[in-house]
C-alpha cells in the first residue's frame, strides 16, 4: 500500500486486517495519533439504505463510553468509501492467544468481567453488539477491550429475508434467536459473553465447530459443552447460555455478581480489570501496536523499583526448626513464566498453625502473583491456599479475624526473571494428631506430606 493513501483526513499507514464488513487499517489522524479506521465494503457504501442508516448506527456507538471497549472516534464518507475511526488498541486478540493455550486463572476471570463491562457500557447506551467474538476482543496491557460494536446490524437490509449471510454474527458465538433471524436484544449478547468466555477457558465454543448449518443447529438445540471451564464461573455462563433470552442475566448483572457485590459502577468495574489483569505476551509480533518486549521491559522495571523480595513473620510465629520433608519443594510451569516453590516451614501452636512459602521466578517471563491466590481476581491475599490434614474431608482456609484475612497480602507488582516472595498464611483447627499435611497453593501446584513442627 502507498502509505501516502487517505481516508477522509486520516493516514492509511497499513492493513491490519480483513473481516465480513471491510478492510481494517492502522491510520494515522491529522495530530498523528494512531488510530484503527475500518473501511466498508463498496457494495455496502453504495446502498441507499446503507448510507441513511450509517450516521445513525455509528453515532450512537460513538456514545459508548469507553470502558473495557475500544471507543469509536469518527465516522463519514470519502468519495463514496464509508469509514468508521476507532481507538487503536495494542495488543493480540483473543483467537490468537488461545490458539496457544486457554486463559486460566485471574485472566480467565477478568477477561469474564472485562467483557461483561464492555456490553454494561454498550448496552446502556442503546447499542447492541450483535458479532462478539475471539477477534473481537483485543487483549491489551491492561486489559481485554471490545471493538466492533453496534456495526454488525449496518449489513442487514430491514424487511428483507433473514438468512445466515445477513443476519448473524458468527455462528459458534450467536444467540439461537439470532440464528433463527429474529430480533436481536442485549441478551443476545449475553449469550455471546457465555460462549466467548467458554472459548477463553477451554479452548473450544460451546457447541463446537464446523459448518455452518451444523454449528446452528447444536445452538439452537443442544446444551452447551462446558467440560474443563472453570468452576467458579461455570455456574454463570450456564445461566448465559441459557435458550431462553429473558432467563439470562443482563450485563450489569454480570458484572456484580462476578465480583461479589451489587451495582457495580462500569468505571469501578474497568479500573479493577486493569488492576488484575497479566498482560498476555506473545512470542511472535501482534497484530496491532507497541512489540511486546518492550511492554514486558517497561513492567519489569517498575518491578526493580518497588522491591519484589518481601517478608513478614510475626514475633511467635518464627520458622521452625525444620523445614519440612524433602518433598516440600517443586518447579513448575504457571502463570506465564517457570516458578520455583518451597514450602519453608508448617509451625503449630496449639490447633493454629503458620505455613511460611517463599516463589522464586526461575523462568523469563513476568508472572505477577496479585489476584491470583485469592478467592477472586480482586482478592490480593493468599486466602485461596488451604492445607489438608489426614482424614479431614474438607481443606483448612486461612484463618479470618474482624472480615479480614489472616495471611499475606501479594503486592501489585511485577514479578520477572530472579524475583522471589516469601509468603505466609495462619490456619486454626488443625488436629493435634497431625503430623503432615498436603499444601494446596492454588495456580502454584499442591506439596504433599509436609512437616508440621513445633513452635
Amino acid at each position: 500500500m502507498n502509505v501516502q493513501q487517505r481516508v477522509g483526513p486520516y493516514t492509511l499507514l497499513k492493513k491490519l486486517g480483513e473481516g465480513g464488513m471491510g478492510v481494517v487499517h492502522l491510520a494515522e489522524d491529522p495530530a498523528g495519533r494512531r488510530v484503527a479506521l475500518k473501511t466498508m465494503r463498496p457494495d455496502l457504501a453504495g446502498r441507499e439504505e446503507f448510507r441513511r442508516r450509517f450516521g445513525k448506527e455509528t453515532e450512537a456507538a460513538r456514545r459508548v463510553a469507553r470502558f473495557c471497549t475500544a471507543p469509536v472516534l469518527d465516522a463519514g464518507f470519502d468519495n463514496g468509501t464509508a469509514y468508521l475511526v476507532t481507538e487503536f488498541v495494542e495488543g493480540p486478540d483473543l483467537s490468537s492467544v488461545v490458539a496457544r493455550a486457554p486463559l486460566t486463572g485471574s485472566n480467565l476471570e477478568a477477561l469474564a468481567v472485562g467483557v461483561a463491562t464492555a456490553l454494561a457500557a454498550i448496552h446502556q447506551a442503546g447499542v447492541v453488539h450483535r458479532d462478539l467474538k475471539p477477534s473481537n476482543v483485543l487483549l491489551s496491557p491492561v486489559g481485554p477491550r471490545v471493538i466492533d460494536f453496534g456495526v454488525a446490524q449496518l449489513a442487514d437490509t430491514p424487511g428483507g429475508v433473514a438468512t445466515i449471510a445477513t443476519m448473524m454474527g458468527t455462528p459458534a458465538y450467536m444467540s439461537p434467536e439470532q440464528a433463527r433471524g429474529e430480533h436481536v436484544t442485549p441478551a443476545g449478547d449475553i449469550f455471546s459473553w457465555g460462549a466467548l468466555v467458554t472459548f477463553a477457558g477451554t479452548g473450544r465454543p460451546p457447541f463446537g465447530t464446523g459448518g455452518v448449518a451444523e454449528v446452528v443447529y447444536r445452538v439452537i438445540n443442544h446444551v452447551p459443552r462446558l467440560d474443563g471451564l472453570d468452576e467458579r464461573i461455570r455456574p454463570l455462563v450456564e445461566r448465559a447460555l441459557d435458550k431462553d433470552p429473558a432467563r439470562r442475566p443482563t450485563a450489569q448483572q454480570l458484572v456484580d455478581e462476578l465480583l461479589g457485590r451489587a451495582g457495580v459502577p462500569v468505571a469501578a468495574a474497568t479500573a479493577a480489570v486493569s488492576e488484575t489483569w497479566t498482560p498476555v505476551v506473545q512470542p511472535s509480533a501482534p497484530r496491532r501496536g507497541i512489540p511486546w518486549p518492550a511492554i514486558v521491559a517497561g513492567v519489569l522495571a517498575a518491578a526493580v523499583g518497588a522491591g519484589v523480595t518481601l517478608a513478614a513473620i510475626r514475633p511467635w510465629e518464627r520458622p521452625g526448626a525444620e523445614p519440612g520433608t524433602p518433598a516440600a519443594a517443586s518447579t513448575i510451569d504457571a502463570l506465564g513464566s517457570r516458578l520455583e516453590v518451597r514450602i519453608d516451614s508448617l509451625v503449630r501452636q496449639g490447633t493454629r498453625v503458620r505455613l511460611q512459602w517463599t516463589v522464586k521466578n526461575v523462568g523469563t517471563g513476568n508472572a505477577p502473583l496479585a489476584g491470583k491466590l485469592g478467592s477472586d481476581v480482586f482478592d490480593y491475599t493468599v486466602s485461596r491456599v488451604s492445607i489438608v490434614p489426614p482424614g479431614v474431608g474438607n481443606p483448612l482456609y486461612p484463618a479470618v479475624k474482624d472480615g479480614a484475612c489472616q495471611c499475606f497480602t501479594v503486592p501489585n507488582a511485577a514479578f520477572g526473571e530472579g524475583a522471589q516472595l516469601q509468603l505466609w498464611a495462619v490456619f486454626e483447627g488443625l488436629p493435634e494428631t497431625a503430623e503432615k499435611v498436603d499444601v494446596n497453593l492454588g495456580p502454584l501446584g499442591s506439596i504433599r506430606n509436609v512437616a508440621v513442627t513445633e513452635a
